[in-house]
């Protein structure tokens, strides 16, 4: 089994970085609220594995969100887009429970953006 790189670690050659895995992120949003998963608070780790099996542990705004499968699929598409990205598995977890406060600050203007009162 093979270990990831620990937290702050340069990633190996040729294996993409937790921010470029947080950047590609930023493409996937929920289809109900106008704001990527990243900025959400969402995402809750990335863990890259010198064979480039890229783990992504996340949760959901509420427990049985019905656009669940969008998301994983499409965080799978965006992180297996990087170079040295070899497969995708993305784990939902319900804890810590997502709340506003794990939201960036972009993320709460963006929300005020569109009207929510955040």
């Amino acid at each position: 089994m093979q270990v990831p790189a620990a937290a702050g670690e340069a990633p190996a050659a040729g294996l993409p970085s937790e921010a470029q895995v947080l950047e590609a992120l930023k493409v996937v949003k929920d289809p109900e609220i106008p704001v990527n998963v990243v900025d959400l608070g969402l995402i809750y780790g990335v863990d890259i594995a010198p064979d480039g099996l890229v783990d992504i542990t996340m949760t959901l705004t509420s427990v049985g969100c019905p656009v669940q499968d969008l998301i994983r699929a499409d965080a799978e598409m965006a992180v297996g887009r990087l170079d040295g990205v070899s497969s995708v598995n993305v784990e939902f977890v319900w804890t810590p429970p997502w709340g506003p406060d794990k939201m960036t600050d972009d993320g709460k203007r963006q929300m005020r953006m569109f009207g929510f009162n955040i």
